[in-house]
């Protein structure tokens, strides 16, 4: 709430969101903590449904037939497939998130875009403890390297241009082939 009322109070338009924050939890289903599985589904799930909705009047007044307004959600590899490590909530939050694009793609439709880019490994502090052991992890993805800023940047560039604007309800993997790995 208060987020969405300083972005009213600075401007009367929005054309892009891009929904960025993300948490994560591993930790063995004998013991993983209710707590812990609410305030993952709450940051990655809930947070991003909520600020679309108390944004929705500034998008739709940015949009127009030609250029609708942009939604870019940022999901993960891990909501597309299971991974090794045991993030229940964390994968379970972006396959949701996931979900959830195409559902507000659907209902936005046509004049703002809503769409979702899953990232493998990239270098983050979420991802710090992997990157302990960079050639054991580059050796699991296909194209052989954690992903760099310009990777991710390029795809949300493309979703938020004028080239992206006849896409909508999609999620794309920017992820070195990761997902591949678990099909």
């Amino acid at each position: 709430k208060t987020l969405a009322a300083e972005i009213g109070a600075h401007t009367s338009t929005l054309n892009i969101l891009v929904n960025n924050a993300g948490a994560t939890w591993n930790e063995s289903i004998e013991t993983f903590p209710e707590a812990q599985w609410d305030a993952v589904l709450d940051l990655n799930l809930k947070a991003p449904f909520f600020l679309v909705q108390r944004l929705l009047p500034l998008l739709r007044k940015a949009a127009t037939p030609a250029n609708p307004a942009r939604v870019i959600n940022i999901g993960s590899v891990a909501g597309l497939n299971a991974m090794r490590r045991e993030t229940y909530a964390y994968a379970a939050s972006k396959g949701g998130l996931h979900h959830m694009t195409h559902h507000l793609a659907r209902h936005l439709a046509p004049l703002i875009n809503v769409n979702t880019l899953a990232p493998g490994a990239f270098e983050t502090p979420m991802i710090a403890f992997a990157l302990e052991q960079r050639a054991a992890l580059e050796a699991t993805i296909p194209r052989a390297a954690v992903g760099q800023g310009d990777d991710i940047a390029g795809a949300a560039i493309f979703l938020a241009s004028r080239a992206g604007a006849y896409v909508t309800g999609a999620v794309i993997p920017v992820d070195g082939g990761m997902a591949l790995q678990n099909q």
